[in-house]
């Protein structure tokens, strides 16, 4: 098998990988349809990844970093599966946070339009087109990996429980990051390595903590269905002394007026 052969094998199952990932919020906005309300949920991680994404169209494109067509198409479809969540949350939010979204997309697409207006019209060597587009990917990409990781594994270190940490999609952004990282390194591509590379560590550090503290999390969920259920014997105590309280006086009464 060729080197470029291997690498879009490579690339493919990556395009795969990613799409799950890009689906997944698919039932909060099926929870968001069906109740025709937000509620409290907030739009920035879909933000966030509708830039990363038209970040990575721009790198690429043939004119800024050739050859990298699968880059282009699950960053590609990525774009429009953000678009469309966006566009399911401006449709059940209220004005405020419609305009407020709006805008931020709006600005978005503004910024990447520019991007790629000022790098193709100013920047005339495809390396140094690629250079600069792949440092931008390079900080969103990181970004995008690194914030909610981190939060999430300061909290589970804190509570000592993986309970709200999903094991399939921590073993599905391993696998993600992989095959990118597997995919730059046959044809060395830094810009993508250095992100999906992160991507790996973290994800790594996510499924030792879930084996560290799995044990831990069963006995506390065993541990507070032990409480729910004693608290409902005690309410079902309450209700049966309550209803024995009222017969007892209205058997009482019942005595004194004959």
């Amino acid at each position: 098998m060729s080197l470029d052969t291997a690498r879009t094998a490579v690339g493919i199952i990556g395009n795969v990988i990613s799409l799950c990932l890009f689906l997944s919020p698919v039932p909060t906005f099926v929870q968001i349809w069906k109740k025709k309300s937000v509620e409290q949920f907030k739009p920035d991680p879909y933000l966030a990844t509708l830039l990363n994404c038209m970040a990575w169209v721009v790198y690429g494109l043939p004119v800024v970093h050739p050859n990298s067509t699968l880059v282009l198409t699950i960053n590609g479809g990525g774009t429009v599966i953000q678009l469309v969540y966006i566009a399911v949350y401006l449709t059940y939010s209220d004005r405020k946070r419609r305009v407020k979204v709006l805008s931020l997309v709006l600005l978005e697409v503004a910024f990447v339009v520019l991007l790629l207006v000022l790098v193709v019209s100013l920047v005339h060597e495809l390396h140094k087109r690629a250079a600069i587009v792949g440092v931008l990917c390079v900080v969103f990409c990181t970004m995008i990996y690194v914030a909610p990781l981190s939060v999430m594994v300061k909290m589970v270190i804190k509570t000592r429980s993986v309970e709200y940490m999903p094991f399939y999609l921590s073993l599905a952004s391993l696998g993600n990051g992989a095959c990118w990282t597997a995919y730059a390194l046959i044809r060395i591509d830094l810009f993508i390595i250095i992100p999906n590379g992160i991507g790996v560590v973290l994800a790594m550090v996510q499924l030792i903590l879930y084996g560290a503290f799995y044990k831990s999390t069963q006995r506390q969920i065993a541990e507070r269905k032990a409480g729910e259920k004693g608290r409902e014997v005690n309410l079902a105590q309450v209700v049966v002394d309550r209803e024995e309280d009222g017969a007892g006086k209205k058997k009482a009464g019942n005595g004194g007026a004959m």
